[in-house]
């Protein structure tokens, strides 16, 4: 804070919250909010009858509980004192920050990534650790689909099938469960629906849940039955794509380079215009976070940071194949979380 010039951070909603306390605050109209000076004591405000969901922690911050008819911005407002420069979380609700520029009309604010960001990026041992669990969790789930039963069911159907099939395997919540199935696969965020799964068709599973607050992310192309030539080609191109985006992450490689890499073996089979989204994102207390791997990001990657390799072709009209790990730049490369075979899943 004292390096970017900020007096005070505000932070509400978001993972920035329970990344400094442990406590991750209800998306409420009512203002939670840690204001945290650059020297005195930190306080969380929050509203009194979501204190005891609060683990106290007096060693690091003081709790100040609002009762419904008080103002919590005018709380908050009068913690920031004198401050002239203030670094606002960036998933806080406007209301709460229009509310809180109206009172602090002297003040200057900015994002509050500025400064959480760069901590957030590097994972520590421990947040490794439950990355890699929450990645295994999800690769048993894989396990447990091949060769299941796809055909006959619609696609919300085995959608909530994988999302219980990921709290059984150790989550403690389903984050989201995206069943694609035919041409609706050539749409990277279908939402699933009620179209019904026929032999032929291929099958993307985009899926993960949340373990301990740490997030997975998996993908994997099913296909229910015997694939055509044309499916192969297309996904033989991804499978490379995807080995290439694995194999330039490392230490000191600019995040854009992993996009590079897996791109250009899809450019160079003929799909280039079919892939039309980044190649990866962060993961860590978010399912998507910094760094984003993608062109013009040219932030080096450094040990500790976590983040996807998930190349598509998706072709309108026809069909889609997506394959996505989760990774953490090691000293040397890096390591993935997801140890799922990456081949062509079968299903029937």
């Amino acid at each position: 804070m004292a390096e970017r010039g900020i007096d005070v951070l505000l932070l509400s909603v978001g993972a920035d919250l329970p990344y400094l306390t442990g406590y991750r605050a209800m998306p409420l109209e009512r203002l939670t909010m840690l204001v945290l000076p650059g020297d005195g004591p930190a306080v969380l405000v929050v509203p009194a009858l979501e204190a005891p969901r609060v683990t106290p922690r007096p060693d690091a911050f003081v709790l100040e509980a609002w009762e419904e008819t008080e103002d919590p911005v005018a709380l908050v407002a009068a913690r920031c004192g004198a401050a002239r420069r203030l670094a606002v979380g960036d998933t806080t609700w406007a209301v709460f920050l229009l509310a809180l520029q109206e009172r602090l009309p002297d003040a200057a604010f900015t994002p509050a990534s500025t400064v959480t960001g760069e901590l957030r990026l590097r994972k520590e041992a421990a947040e490794v650790d439950l990355l890699r669990r929450a990645g295994a969790a999800v690769d048993r789930v894989v396990a447990r689909l091949d060769g299941a039963r796809f055909s006959g069911k619609t696609e919300r159907q085995l959608a909530a099938e994988v999302a219980a099939m990921v709290v059984e395997e150790g989550h403690e919540a389903s984050a989201f469960s995206i069943v694609a199935s035919g041409p609706n696969g050539a749409s990277p965020h279908h939402e699933s629906g009620d179209r019904v799964i026929s032999p032929g068709d291929a099958v993307v599973l985009d899926f993960g849940g949340r373990l301990q607050g740490y997030h997975s992310d998996i993908t994997r192309t099913f296909f229910v039955g015997d694939p055509p030539p044309r499916f192969r080609e297309v996904f033989a191109a991804v499978q490379a794509a995807q080995e290439a985006g694995v194999a330039a992450a490392g230490p000191g490689v600019p995040a854009q380079e992993v996009d590079r890499a897996a791109r250009g073996v899809i450019a160079a089979a003929g799909f280039g215009p079919f892939f039309m989204h980044r190649t990866g994102h962060g993961i860590g207390l978010e399912e998507h976070e910094a760094p984003y791997i993608v062109e013009g990001n040219t932030a080096l990657l450094e040990p500790g940071v976590a983040f996807s390799v998930e190349p598509g072709i998706y072709l309108p009209g026809e069909f889609g194949v997506r394959i996505e790990d989760c990774l953490v730049v090691t000293g040397e490369g890096a390591e993935r979380f997801n140890r799922a075979p990456r081949d062509i899943h079968f299903a029937v």
